[in-house]
């Protein structure tokens, strides 16, 4: 489904942080780690791939939580604790942010599917692409370009 005109703006579930998106998503995923399944009490978490530059907290300060090693980091909500967006320090192009946190979701698909090799077996996502763990880095050139074309992608 195609993304809606943009920006588009969401929030955490209680609204104290706000954000947009100014950018298109370089893809959609869907994530079935342990991990992932522990952060959203979920058989998967969501995510789109926001160019840095077109992601901007609007209001509120939001607080590490989850991850906060020395790679990724995840944000939090410091009231309601909504996990909103992630940010991997060695890959500063661009923000993984939840779909579920903005307002209009319903354009969302994972277009691609991520550590299949821990789904539960009736976890089901529509997914296009699906990968035993992370896709090659190799490929993600490829995905985004292929997940662009599907969306009809042109930063609208």
């Amino acid at each position: 489904m195609p993304i809606p005109k943009l920006p588009i703006v969401g929030s955490c579930r209680c609204g104290e942080i706000r954000f947009q998106i100014s950018a298109a998503p370089l893809v959609t995923m869907a994530c079935h780690c342990k991990g992932c399944q522990k952060m959203s009490a979920s058989a998967f978490s969501c995510s789109a791939a926001i160019p840095a530059d077109g992601f901007e907290v609007t209001a509120g300060k939001p607080v590490i939580g989850g991850m906060h090693g020395d790679d990724v980091h995840h944000y939090h909500c410091p009231s309601c604790k909504s996990w909103l967006y992630t940010k991997a320090t060695g890959m500063n192009g661009f923000v993984n942010i939840r779909p579920t946190m903005l307002d209009d979701a319903d354009w969302f698909a994972p277009f691609i599917e991520t550590f299949t090799s821990t789904k539960f077996p009736w976890a089901n996502t529509g997914a296009t692409h699906s990968f035993a763990e992370f896709p090659p880095m190799d490929a993600y050139e490829g995905l985004v370009r292929d997940y662009r074309a599907q969306a009809g992608s042109d930063d609208r």
